[in-house]
């Protein structure tokens, strides 16, 4: 916290999390409505300084596991800590930590970003005025609204709407963000705009956000939880999850039969899949020592007379194409 804000008496304790404790552990969570289980035995760590994707269809049960996590909901079963504490025993201490973005924030029309943000602050700073003014205008620096800090918020565009909920959710420093559909029914300029603003937010808070937009979670996020009909379907890296084990790619023009016949040769190559496209071809190549293949692969095939290779990489899985194996997956079980 700079000197500006350290002369803003924060009100309420704001200790830092136990070290090796996550931000957030749920354990088991369960809540069910009617006859509907919303939220089936939801097992979840998020570690500090993370930016994890909270990733489902509508209706996966995503905004349920918000309101437990807020303590705005009660559980039927299992439990819910964060920061190490009870979500519904501890929800107005946890609250007083957690930044928090609805999917459809609403403001005073009437008032500029910057009075948004003054009025905001003061619920959690008081002190020097001057203090508070840094403060918002650093707030508003980070968020990408300066130039527009003293305009009625009701003329902001929907992108520039979303950017201010996240500049409310953030002005008091918390150390959790909690987005819920940050990026909905934005145009890309907005949601690139958005999504800008929580890559600039790394590493100075945790950000758990919950999305219905495949490529967002893929940009930005550091891991991913998939839920499906209220269960847990994956949690993994963002990496891990896109990683096709030891598959590399090349596309290759000219004699592309004795590129894949190289190819097998090697005793570290475990298959070759010819995909034609055209005059060019894909050589999908499965190993079995990913060392071996990044110091030898492209060689092997460069050695090949008549045959130009146009792109070469390690391959990886699109997110929609692990969404839709592990949705599917899920609803054939």
């Amino acid at each position: 916290m700079d000197t500006a804000l350290q002369s803003a008496e924060h009100v309420g304790p704001h200790p830092q999390p136990a070290p090796g404790v996550d931000v957030i552990h749920t354990k088991d969570l369960t809540k069910v409505l009617g006859s509907v289980r919303a939220l089936d035995g939801l097992d979840l760590r998020v570690p500090e300084h993370s930016i994890v994707g909270f990733l489902g269809p509508n209706g996966a049960g995503k905004t349920t596991a918000i309101k437990l996590l807020l303590g705005l909901s009660r559980p039927t079963s299992g439990t819910a800590r964060v920061f190490g504490e009870d979500a519904e025993a501890d929800s107005a201490a946890i609250r007083s930590r957690v930044g928090y973005l609805a999917q459809d924030p609403r403001f005073y029309t009437t008032m500029t970003a910057r009075e948004t943000l003054e009025f905001t602050a003061r619920f959690f700073y008081r002190g020097p005025r001057h203090a508070i003014e840094h403060r918002v205008s650093e707030t508003l620096a980070l968020v990408g609204l300066t130039e527009k800090a003293d305009r009625p918020t009701k003329g902001f565009s929907g992108g520039e709407r979303q950017r201010l909920g996240i500049a409310q959710a953030q002005v008091s420093h918390p150390d959790l963000l909690i987005l819920d559909e940050p990026a909905a029914a934005l145009d890309p300029i907005g949601r690139r705009d958005v999504l800008d603003v929580m890559d600039r937010l790394r590493g100075r808070t945790t950000i758990f956000y919950s999305t219905h937009i495949l490529d967002d979670v893929q940009r930005v996020s550091d891991r991913v939880v998939i839920l499906d009909h209220g269960r847990k379907v994956a949690d993994a890296a963002t990496d891990e999850l896109l990683d096709d084990g030891g598959a590399y790619h090349l596309t290759v023009r000219g004699d592309i039969e004795g590129a894949g016949a190289a190819l097998r040769h090697q005793p570290w190559v475990t298959g070759v899949t010819v995909r034609p496209q055209g005059r060019d071809a894909t050589l999908v190549v499965t190993v079995s020592d990913p060392s071996a293949a990044e110091a030898q692969l492209l060689r092997v095939v460069l050695e090949v007379h008549d045959l130009d290779v146009t792109s070469f990489g390690r391959r990886q899985y699109d997110l929609e194409e692990v969404f839709l194996r592990l949705v599917h997956a899920e609803e054939t079980s």
